[in-house]
């Protein structure tokens, strides 16, 4: 019998997912940390800064590929900051100019966009100015980068979740929940 949790965070993923949510069948991939990523995360910042030169923004490199040191699904993450996510027009053309494609459509939560890039492989999330969501993110990737025993229990709660089974990729995310609450209370706590 499947858990009822699980069934209500499919009904939702599937109920804000452009397509198919991504399937978690061929495993999760975990590698060690690659030198060039931040080298390919500045390539397609600037890519991004050229394309939106008339369009108030902000691009960061956020999630494990901008830790140094930390394994990591190779896929680079972004966070594209602007006035108003909602207002796709004025600026998912110009990112389908680039290649990427939006797969993501969260009006109740920040009004969060994510878009993807196949190659290299991108999740771009998109949200507001002075979004909390993208100051966690970003107070996220610098207490790792400053905290090595934090970052070993993430590294190595995510290679450990890598092992099993998930039906699709967020799954692996959500698992990850707990652990990334105990290092938010650290942050908190200022530890």
């Amino acid at each position: 019998m499947s858990d009822p949790s699980t069934i209500k965070s499919h009904e939702y993923l599937k109920s804000v997912t452009i397509g198919k949510p991504q399937s978690a069948k061929d495993g999760i991939i975990i590698v060690d940390y690659d030198p060039n990523w931040p080298i390919v995360f500045e390539s397609l910042k600037k890519d991004i800064d050229y394309a939106f030169k008339d369009i108030p923004h902000q691009v960061e490199h956020v999630g494990s590929t901008s830790v140094p040191g930390l394994c990591a699904k190779p896929i680079i993450d972004m966070v594209l900051t602007i006035s108003n996510p909602k207002k796709e027009d004025a600026y998912v053309p110009l990112l389908q100019g680039l290649g990427y494609r939006l797969r993501i459509r969260e009006d109740d939560w920040y009004d969060h966009r994510m878009l993807k890039l196949n190659q290299p492989q991108v999740n771009l999330h998109v949200f507001g100015f002075n979004c909390p969501e993208v100051k966690r993110m970003l107070d996220f990737r610098d207490w790792l980068t400053t905290h090595p025993v934090d970052m070993a229990l993430y590294g190595s709660t995510k290679r450990r979740l890598a092992s099993q089974s998930f039906e699709y990729v967020q799954d692996y995310a959500d698992a990850k929940s707990d652990v990334v609450s105990t290092i938010f209370s650290h942050i908190d706590a200022g530890q």
